[in-house]
């Protein structure tokens, strides 16, 4: 009985810890997203829902982290999760319609926005984010009522008075836009894009000299500001000091290469005072933007203000409910904080991207017409102006945070499984290898020493263990050489140290002594792979290509000779290993890869849909099946799958979505 009672004590004390340990994760999470390390916090909430899936938290913290990262069909998907457990939950609302809005569906972001003002009518934060969706809608009036009441709860935010600016300049009420921005200035008197913004209103009532004086606050106060060097170069050269404006347009490139409207004013620039490389700009200007695929003449181009361009229309997105909410909830305090406060919107940036637009230029008609050719030049000619949809976020907001879908990375497929190994005492061996029951019976027969894994990671720095393991096989070859598996072991270890000639050799002699193993025709296929791969390159016609392999230890006076021809000896393997167990999945994944490479793209997909079926945590797999969709035009498929990539733990996939998806 007593034995009774502890074993009772011991199994109530397992259940508290486990509930102890779930919310230890949340808490984990939940201070991972404000410090920015999203990719950290979704491991958390993951091991979370696997768990406790019935939680509305862990779906609606995760969504937060992939808001930031970008990858905002994934928010979504979790938000709705989220939503479904808890349908009162006016930050899901929120911070869903805010996704809806940066991926302009405008509609769906109104119906959210409106549904979390019935449910928290005191948070200034929605009615502002619901002003910036109305006038992606063209609904200027309906917005601009939005920021006043966003105005009346908070008077001091900021966000509101920029966006009501930019609403009013749509109406061609400049006067009304720097009286805004005068009081966002007041609020916030080192808030270099406001002062940006309006040096841009002020440029548009031809106050040169204020434009001027607005540009230079604001490279003082953000010295990097492409945009103002830019635009500043533009009032000079307004004012016929072109060589003090081309000083501007080099400032502006050193920062932002890319820039084409500035290529497109230095040529300008550099034509009116007769200096050489006007064409040359003029041609990187085209090339980076098809729309300055045109050369302007300069009384025309600058004829224009700035102010009635999109470069003055720039909506506040505000993430935060912290500024609206006196009694805020955990669940409040680690909303998204804003990527770009300055940033236009993307609805915005539609809007003004339209050339049919009437809200893009504020001296139009209302009335729909055609387009005479003098209007279509003249709005080319706008179009090089400044582009401040993307201004930099205020330098005091600038965090050093997780956001790694602004890394450079190279786009590429996710590489092959092989047959690996791994250092048992490594501390980071785990988070490279996937198990499967296939090695188990090789990891028997080599009482575990060394161990057989399955990974597509690099294991470089593990060569010399290689060789010693390939000395050790010499002699258990020695003493059986009717194994099949020391055969097979070995040649795992002569791939691993690249030396696939030998491993051929050996994996031919373990499919020779049992031809019912499957390893043995997956690890053949790899190597054969690798050494495609390699001599691919070197091929001047279609002739095979003759590798002479090294003699046999084993034997003498004997030499094999295997041919490479193409991918079909490849893809024979890898059929021969899905005929023995049509649940191998990296058999399935591999032979997609080699699809793609051969640009059979459908029966990749087929063979990654497989894959995934039998893995449903693949990765790998949902990282090349999004890349697959979206090279065929299945945008929306190819990012929900790239976004389960990026939960699952390949960071790459969040800059790919944001590069190609959003």
């Amino acid at each position: 009985m007593k034995k009774l009672i502890f074993l009772l004590l011991l199994f109530v004390s397992n259940l508290t810890y486990s509930q102890l340990n779930i919310d230890h994760y949340i808490g984990v999470g939940e201070t991972l997203v404000q410090i920015g390390n999203y990719v950290g916090a979704i491991e958390n909430f993951n091991i979370v829902i696997r768990f406790k899936p019935h939680l509305p938290e862990p779906y609606y913290f995760r969504a937060v982290a992939k808001h930031q990262l970008e990858d905002y069909r994934g928010a979504i998907q979790d938000y709705n999760m989220a939503i479904n457990i808890k349908p009162y939950y006016p930050d899901a609302f929120m911070n869903r319609g805010l996704a809806y809005l940066q991926l302009n569906e405008y509609a769906k972001s109104i119906e959210d926005y409106n549904r979390a003002i019935e449910l928290d009518p005191g948070n200034s934060t929605i009615y502002n984010n619901r002003g910036i969706a109305k006038i992606s809608m063209k609904d200027i009036d309906g917005a601009i009522a939005d920021y006043n009441k966003a105005l009346e709860i908070n008077p001091k935010f900021t966000n509101s008075f920029i966006n009501r600016s930019n609403a009013r300049l749509m109406k061609n009420d400049i006067k009304g836009a720097i009286k805004d921005l005068n009081q966002a200035i007041i609020i916030r008197p080192h808030y270099s894009s406001a002062y940006l913004l309006r040096g841009l209103a002020r440029f548009g009532l031809n106050d040169y000299a204020s434009a001027l004086r607005d540009f230079d606050q604001c490279l003082k106060l953000d010295p990097k500001n492409a945009n103002a060097y830019n635009n500043r170069g533009i009032v000079k050269q307004k004012l016929e000091d072109y060589k003090a404006a081309i000083s501007d347009y080099n400032l502006a490139l050193q920062i932002d290469p890319t820039m084409a409207n500035a290529y497109m004013n230095r040529g300008i620039a550099k034509e009116a005072l007769k200096l050489p490389g006007s064409e040359a700009d003029f041609a990187v200007a085209a090339k980076l933007d098809p729309k300055l695929a045109f050369k302007p003449k300069e009384e025309e181009y600058l004829k224009y203000p700035l102010s009635n361009q999109k470069a003055g229309q720039t909506a506040q997105v505000n993430q935060s409910t912290n500024q609206s909410t006196a009694q805020a909830t955990p669940a409040q305090t680690t909303q998204p904080t804003p990527t770009a406060q300055t940033n236009q919107s993307p609805a915005a940036d539609k809007q003004n991207s339209d050339p049919a637009s009437d809200q893009s230029d504020p001296v139009q008609n209302s009335e729909q017409k055609k387009e005479t050719k003098e209007e279509r030049d003249r709005r080319r000619y706008r179009l090089a102006l400044a582009d401040v949809r993307d201004l930099p976020t205020a330098k005091e907001e600038l965090v050093d945070d997780g956001r790694i879908q602004n890394k450079n990375i190279v786009i590429d497929l996710q590489p092959i499984f092989v047959l690996s190994s791994y250092n048992k005492f490594g501390s980071d061996y785990i988070h490279s290898q996937y198990y499967n029951l296939e090695l188990e019976t090789i990891n028997n027969l080599n009482n575990y020493n060394p161990v057989i894994s399955i990974s597509n990671k690099p294991a470089n720095d593990l060569k010399e263990i290689f060789r010693n393991n390939i000395l050790f096989f010499n002699e258990k070859i020695k003493n059986n050489t009717n194994e099949s598996l020391n055969f097979l072991s070995r040649g795992i270890f002569y791939f691993l140290d690249n030396d696939y000639a030998r491993s051929l050799n050996d994996l031919k002699k373990s499919i020779d002594l049992n031809d019912k193993n499957l390893l043995s025709y997956f690890a053949r296929a790899n190597c054969r792979m690798k050494m495609t791969d390699q001599f691919e390159q070197l091929r001047q016609n279609s002739d095979a290509i003759k590798i002479t392999l090294k003699n046999d230890p084993m034997k003498t006076n004997e030499t094999l000779v295997e041919t490479v021809t193409d991918y079909n000896d490849i893809l024979s393997d890898y059929a021969t290993c899905i005929s023995l167990n049509p649940n191998f999945a990296f058999a399935w994944f591999n032979q997609s890869y080699v699809k793609c490479k051969l640009h059979n793209y459908e029966g990749a997909l087929d063979d990654l849909n497989k894959a995934i079926d039998i893995e449903k945590d693949f990765a790998e797999a949902y990282f090349n099946r999004g890349l697959t969709k979206i090279y065929l035009d299945d945008v929306e498929g190819g990012a929900m799958d790239l976004s389960k990539a990026g939960e699952l733990g390949i960071q790459d996939a969040y800059n790919i979505i944001k590069r190609y998806c959003n």
